[in-house]
């Protein structure tokens, strides 16, 4: 049975994963121009440290963003706003997720290597899915108010 889903889910990766760089391109560019957003971290972004070895190595850039609003009031709208956006811990679906690490995968590490990595408590991370930009543009732009 697993092999069978993992055939069947192959058929459709290349689409998939086509809409995830179209879709997170998108979205990491808005949530750049939101006033509550501090900053956008996109390997997309010829900014980013590693956009040079990921466009050499990779067809993509995937689907994950992370990205650090100004105040915890902010992580906490979003996180209770958001209607088409899952908050999940674990990331990675076709459908759109947001993880908040501090209070979510990152608990046990020490708060003083959490801030070294730069996982501080505004920290979100999302996962772009393949629904319809337009909609989770909109969901992040509701929550965001």
């Amino acid at each position: 049975m697993d092999s069978w889903i993992l055939l069947r889910g192959i058929k459709t990766l290349a689409l998939r994963m086509n809409k995830h760089n179209e879709n997170s391109m998108k979205v990491a560019t808005w949530l750049r121009n939101q006033p509550k957003v501090e900053k956008v971290y996109y390997v997309g972004f010829e900014d980013h440290k590693d956009y040079a070895v990921t466009k050499k190595q990779c067809t993509g850039f995937g689907g994950m963003i992370s990205f650090r609003v100004k105040d915890m009031e902010t992580v906490n709208n979003i996180l209770t706003k958001i209607k088409l956006i899952t908050f999940a811990e674990s990331l990675g679906g076709v459908e759109s997720l947001i993880t908040h690490p501090v209070s979510r995968t990152h608990t046990e590490i020490p708060e003083e290597t959490r801030q070294a990595l730069g996982i501080t408590d505004t920290l979100l991370r999302l996962s772009v899915g393949i629904e319809d930009v337009d909609d989770i543009i909109a969901d992040l732009e509701q929550a965001l108010k």
